[in-house]
Protein backbone atom coordinates (compact mmCIF):
# COMPACT_ATOMS: atom_id res chain seq x y z
CA UNK A 1 0.00 0.00 0.00
CA UNK A 2 2.75 2.56 0.84
CA UNK A 3 4.43 2.18 -2.41
CA UNK A 4 1.43 2.23 -4.14
CA UNK A 5 0.81 6.08 -2.81
CA UNK A 6 4.18 7.03 -3.18
CA UNK A 7 3.81 6.26 -7.07
CA UNK A 8 0.41 7.92 -7.03
CA UNK A 9 1.98 10.92 -5.28
CA UNK A 10 5.12 10.92 -7.85
CA UNK A 11 2.93 10.75 -10.72
CA UNK A 12 2.40 14.44 -11.38
CA UNK A 13 5.52 15.90 -10.73
CA UNK A 14 5.76 19.98 -9.05
CA UNK A 15 5.97 21.96 -12.74
CA UNK A 16 2.74 19.68 -13.52
CA UNK A 17 0.46 20.77 -10.45
CA UNK A 18 -2.42 22.89 -10.57
CA UNK A 19 -1.02 25.62 -8.25
CA UNK A 20 2.10 25.99 -10.41
CA UNK A 21 -0.72 26.72 -13.59
CA UNK A 22 -2.22 29.48 -11.18
CA UNK A 23 0.83 31.37 -10.49
CA UNK A 24 1.66 31.12 -14.32
CA UNK A 25 -1.62 32.08 -15.49
CA UNK A 26 -1.69 35.17 -12.79
CA UNK A 27 0.97 35.79 -14.34
CA UNK A 28 -0.02 35.83 -17.89
CA UNK A 29 -2.86 38.45 -17.40
CA UNK A 30 -0.14 41.11 -15.54
CA UNK A 31 1.54 40.65 -18.94
CA UNK A 32 -1.11 41.01 -21.56
CA UNK A 33 -2.44 43.82 -19.25
CA UNK A 34 0.94 45.45 -19.16
CA UNK A 35 1.45 45.30 -23.09
CA UNK A 36 -1.82 46.88 -23.33
CA UNK A 37 -2.34 49.47 -21.09
CA UNK A 38 1.60 50.75 -21.56
CA UNK A 39 3.35 48.91 -24.50
CA UNK A 40 1.16 49.47 -27.70
CA UNK A 41 -2.09 48.66 -26.64
CA UNK A 42 -1.67 45.36 -27.83
CA UNK A 43 -2.51 41.95 -26.42
CA UNK A 44 0.77 39.91 -26.54
CA UNK A 45 -0.08 36.50 -25.10
CA UNK A 46 -1.38 34.91 -27.96
CA UNK A 47 -1.50 35.16 -32.32
CA UNK A 48 -4.84 35.00 -33.56
CA UNK A 49 -5.64 38.84 -33.11
CA UNK A 50 -2.21 39.55 -34.94
CA UNK A 51 -2.97 37.43 -38.05
CA UNK A 52 -6.25 38.67 -38.46
CA UNK A 53 -5.00 42.17 -38.20
CA UNK A 54 -2.29 41.11 -40.72
CA UNK A 55 -4.92 39.37 -43.14
CA UNK A 56 -7.29 42.96 -42.40
CA UNK A 57 -4.04 44.86 -43.21
CA UNK A 58 -3.43 43.05 -46.73
CA UNK A 59 -6.87 42.80 -47.60
CA UNK A 60 -7.13 47.11 -47.40
CA UNK A 61 -3.58 46.99 -49.48
CA UNK A 62 -1.62 48.13 -46.20
CA UNK A 63 0.78 46.09 -47.11
CA UNK A 64 3.65 47.65 -45.00
CA UNK A 65 1.72 47.33 -41.65
CA UNK A 66 0.65 43.98 -42.84
CA UNK A 67 4.19 42.78 -43.19
CA UNK A 68 5.11 44.21 -39.73
CA UNK A 69 2.81 41.47 -37.74
CA UNK A 70 4.99 38.88 -39.06
CA UNK A 71 7.39 40.45 -36.32
CA UNK A 72 5.37 39.44 -33.13
CA UNK A 73 4.02 36.06 -35.32
CA UNK A 74 7.87 35.41 -36.08
CA UNK A 75 8.81 35.70 -32.26
CA UNK A 76 5.79 33.72 -31.33
CA UNK A 77 6.91 30.87 -33.89
CA UNK A 78 10.50 30.87 -32.37
CA UNK A 79 9.48 30.55 -28.60
CA UNK A 80 7.84 27.62 -29.06
CA UNK A 81 10.75 26.65 -31.65
CA UNK A 82 13.10 27.46 -28.85
CA UNK A 83 11.33 25.73 -25.83
CA UNK A 84 11.27 22.39 -27.26
CA UNK A 85 14.90 22.47 -28.72
CA UNK A 86 16.10 23.11 -26.00
CA UNK A 87 14.89 21.01 -23.14
CA UNK A 88 16.69 17.80 -24.09
CA UNK A 89 19.94 19.00 -23.13
CA UNK A 90 19.30 21.01 -20.36
CA UNK A 91 17.68 17.85 -19.06
CA UNK A 92 21.06 15.56 -19.55
CA UNK A 93 22.79 17.67 -17.49
CA UNK A 94 21.11 16.72 -14.41
CA UNK A 95 21.11 19.93 -12.44
CA UNK A 96 17.78 21.87 -12.84
CA UNK A 97 14.88 20.94 -15.34
CA UNK A 98 14.15 23.17 -18.20
CA UNK A 99 10.64 24.39 -17.20
CA UNK A 100 12.74 25.76 -13.86
CA UNK A 101 15.27 27.35 -15.92
CA UNK A 102 12.63 28.73 -18.10
CA UNK A 103 11.01 30.84 -15.36
CA UNK A 104 14.51 32.16 -13.65
CA UNK A 105 15.33 33.42 -17.89
CA UNK A 106 11.35 34.96 -17.42
CA UNK A 107 12.05 36.39 -14.05
CA UNK A 108 15.24 38.06 -15.41
CA UNK A 109 13.66 39.28 -18.79
CA UNK A 110 10.72 40.92 -17.47
CA UNK A 111 13.07 42.53 -14.72
CA UNK A 112 14.82 44.17 -17.28
CA UNK A 113 12.10 45.00 -19.32
CA UNK A 114 11.17 47.38 -16.50
CA UNK A 115 14.27 49.47 -17.16
CA UNK A 116 13.04 50.20 -20.84
CA UNK A 117 11.67 53.75 -20.83
CA UNK A 118 8.27 54.09 -22.23
CA UNK A 119 9.37 56.78 -24.90
CA UNK A 120 11.29 53.60 -26.31
CA UNK A 121 9.30 51.83 -29.22
CA UNK A 122 6.85 49.60 -27.75
CA UNK A 123 7.54 46.83 -30.17
CA UNK A 124 10.82 45.91 -28.12
CA UNK A 125 8.62 44.69 -25.32
CA UNK A 126 5.65 43.72 -27.22
CA UNK A 127 7.63 41.07 -28.78
CA UNK A 128 9.88 40.08 -26.30
CA UNK A 129 7.11 38.99 -24.05
CA UNK A 130 5.81 37.38 -26.93
CA UNK A 131 8.81 35.01 -26.88
CA UNK A 132 8.11 34.87 -23.64
CA UNK A 133 4.63 34.10 -23.94
CA UNK A 134 4.99 31.36 -26.33
CA UNK A 135 8.01 29.57 -24.32
CA UNK A 136 5.84 29.37 -21.00
CA UNK A 137 2.69 27.99 -22.87
CA UNK A 138 4.77 25.59 -25.16
CA UNK A 139 6.49 24.45 -21.67
CA UNK A 140 3.79 24.29 -19.70
CA UNK A 141 1.07 22.33 -21.11
CA UNK A 142 -0.60 19.80 -18.81
CA UNK A 143 -1.91 20.89 -15.14
CA UNK A 144 -2.02 17.03 -13.41
CA UNK A 145 -3.21 15.40 -16.91
CA UNK A 146 -5.44 18.22 -17.69
CA UNK A 147 -4.04 20.35 -20.95
CA UNK A 148 -4.19 23.84 -19.89
CA UNK A 149 -2.80 27.42 -21.23
CA UNK A 150 -1.01 29.57 -19.38
CA UNK A 151 -1.07 32.92 -21.46
CA UNK A 152 -4.19 33.19 -22.36
CA UNK A 153 -7.93 31.98 -21.03
CA UNK A 154 -10.06 31.49 -24.53
CA UNK A 155 -10.26 27.56 -23.67
CA UNK A 156 -10.26 27.53 -20.44
CA UNK A 157 -13.72 29.73 -20.59
CA UNK A 158 -14.68 27.01 -23.28
CA UNK A 159 -13.98 23.81 -20.97
CA UNK A 160 -15.80 25.31 -18.28
CA UNK A 161 -18.86 25.57 -20.77
CA UNK A 162 -18.20 21.78 -21.61
CA UNK A 163 -17.83 20.50 -18.19
CA UNK A 164 -20.39 22.89 -16.32
CA UNK A 165 -22.69 20.91 -18.95
CA UNK A 166 -21.49 17.45 -18.24
CA UNK A 167 -21.56 18.44 -14.70
CA UNK A 168 -25.12 18.95 -14.38
CA UNK A 169 -26.39 16.29 -17.15
CA UNK A 170 -24.60 13.51 -15.39
CA UNK A 171 -24.54 14.77 -11.85
CA UNK A 172 -20.78 13.53 -12.09
CA UNK A 173 -18.57 15.13 -9.24
CA UNK A 174 -15.50 14.96 -11.93
CA UNK A 175 -16.95 16.96 -14.53
CA UNK A 176 -17.63 19.63 -11.62
CA UNK A 177 -14.14 19.67 -10.05
CA UNK A 178 -13.31 19.95 -14.14
CA UNK A 179 -15.33 22.75 -14.73
CA UNK A 180 -13.95 24.87 -11.72
CA UNK A 181 -10.69 24.30 -12.44
CA UNK A 182 -10.62 25.71 -15.94
CA UNK A 183 -12.95 28.80 -14.15
CA UNK A 184 -10.48 29.30 -11.66
CA UNK A 185 -7.91 29.89 -14.47
CA UNK A 186 -10.25 32.54 -15.82
CA UNK A 187 -10.39 34.09 -12.85
CA UNK A 188 -7.08 34.23 -12.24
CA UNK A 189 -6.01 35.47 -15.17
CA UNK A 190 -8.38 38.19 -14.78
CA UNK A 191 -7.00 39.12 -11.26
CA UNK A 192 -3.84 39.25 -12.71
CA UNK A 193 -4.81 41.65 -15.06
CA UNK A 194 -6.46 43.78 -12.85
CA UNK A 195 -4.18 44.26 -10.81
CA UNK A 196 -1.14 44.84 -12.78
CA UNK A 197 -3.45 47.61 -14.50
CA UNK A 198 -3.96 48.75 -11.21
CA UNK A 199 -0.07 49.14 -10.61
CA UNK A 200 0.54 50.89 -14.01
CA UNK A 201 -0.08 54.36 -12.76
CA UNK A 202 2.23 54.40 -10.03
CA UNK A 203 4.87 52.14 -11.42
CA UNK A 204 4.74 52.98 -14.73
CA UNK A 205 7.38 50.91 -16.92
CA UNK A 206 8.33 49.50 -13.99
CA UNK A 207 5.24 47.75 -13.31
CA UNK A 208 5.78 44.62 -15.17
CA UNK A 209 7.91 43.90 -11.91
CA UNK A 210 4.57 43.16 -10.55
CA UNK A 211 4.24 40.02 -12.71
CA UNK A 212 7.51 38.94 -11.38
CA UNK A 213 6.49 38.29 -7.84
CA UNK A 214 4.44 34.77 -8.86
CA UNK A 215 7.22 34.12 -11.32
CA UNK A 216 9.42 34.29 -8.03
CA UNK A 217 7.47 31.88 -6.01
CA UNK A 218 6.97 29.55 -8.71
CA UNK A 219 10.75 29.33 -8.90
CA UNK A 220 11.07 28.57 -5.55
CA UNK A 221 9.02 26.00 -5.63
CA UNK A 222 10.26 24.58 -8.72
CA UNK A 223 13.90 25.20 -6.99
CA UNK A 224 12.84 22.62 -4.65
CA UNK A 225 11.27 19.70 -6.53
CA UNK A 226 14.75 19.71 -8.83
CA UNK A 227 16.93 20.07 -6.07
CA UNK A 228 15.34 18.17 -2.94
CA UNK A 229 11.96 16.41 -3.21
CA UNK A 230 12.31 15.23 -7.17
CA UNK A 231 15.82 14.60 -7.60
CA UNK A 232 15.68 10.71 -8.08
CA UNK A 233 12.58 11.30 -10.56
CA UNK A 234 14.98 13.64 -13.26
CA UNK A 235 14.60 11.51 -15.59
CA UNK A 236 10.66 11.44 -15.69
CA UNK A 237 9.38 13.83 -18.46
CA UNK A 238 6.30 16.16 -17.86
CA UNK A 239 2.64 14.69 -19.32
CA UNK A 240 2.00 15.86 -22.84
CA UNK A 241 5.76 16.07 -23.75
Amino acid sequence: MESRENKSQALYLTCEKYYIFELLIFAGGMMGAYTYNLRGGVFCNAQTANVVLMALAFGHGQWQKGFYYLIPITAYFAGAAVSEALPSGIRHRHYLRWDTCLIAFEILILFLLGFVPLTWPAQIVQVTINFLCSMQYNTFRQAEGIPMATTFVTNHIRQTGIWTVTAIRKKDPAARSRAWKHFRMVAVFFLGGLLLTLCCSALQAKAIWVAVLPLAVTLVLLLRADLILERQLFDLKPHGH
